[in-house]
């Protein structure tokens, strides 16, 4: 089990990326400023480090600089997140030893797609699977491609991630609005219509194997019995 320590001052962010990691099978802490995060990585560090640049008191740079400073944590694998249309943070972060960055608004499934592809990179453990199978569907995260019956499956990029999102939890009933925090992220402004559209598309494409997306009245849908 991945251990991610998330650096967030906004409390409502923070605990919706807790919420999507603990969903995943990781162990997430949350931390609203760079203090509270260091007691902790004094005592235990993480597999992976998440963090915000616009923090109160010590910025996300400073606190990154000092990791990399650090005898025990200089080769902890950091995500740092950022506002849309900050460039030179991002590059600034990346220039002080970020792995990653991924700029706000983000999904969930992207989010995790990013920690788990900065894991496999570092040789860290990762919690998810790359290559999930249900009956006759495989999906390969790490290839991003989709199978039926052996046969390829061609899925726009949000399709995947709701397949993916159902492949991960089979057999369990998902409302609406789970699957678009999880696939459009915790800021999309759209409707639950939506998620109706590219179910119908993705049932389509898996042809054969649409079938095994079932409705749940008053709910929202499942893949499996």
């Amino acid at each position: 089990m991945a251990k991610i320590y998330v650096v967030e001052d906004d409390e409502n962010i923070r605990e919706l990326l807790l919420y999507a990691l603990k969903a995943e099978d990781m162990e997430p802490y949350g931390f609203e400023s760079g203090a509270e995060f260091f007691k902790k990585l004094e005592k235990e560090p993480p597999a992976l480090v998440m963090l915000d640049l616009l923090l109160p008191g010590e910025d996300g740079l400073s606190i990154l600089r000092r990791l990399r400073q650090h005898p025990a944590a200089k080769t902890i694998p950091v995500i740092i997140l950022t506002a849309k249309g900050s460039e030179f943070d991002r590059i600034k972060g990346l220039d002080l030893g970020a792995d990653d960055y991924i700029v706000k608004p983000f999904s969930m499934l992207e989010m995790i797609s990013r920690i788990n592809a900065v894991l496999r990179r570092s040789g860290r453990e990762t919690a998810v699977e790359s290559i999930l199978s249900y009956e006759s569907i495989t999906l390969d995260s790490a290839k991003h491609a989709v199978s039926v019956e052996h046969e390829d499956v061609e899925l726009t990029f949000k399709e995947f991630e709701l397949l993916r999102y159902m492949m991960l939890n089979q057999g369990i009933a998902l409302t609406r609005e789970q699957m678009m925090n999880k696939v459009w992220g915790f800021d999309y402004e759209g409707e639950s219509r939506t998620v109706d559209m590219h179910i119908k598309t993705l049932r389509q494409k898996l042809k054969s194997a649409g079938g095994l997306i079932k409705t749940v009245r008053s709910i929202g849908y499942k893949l499996g019995k």
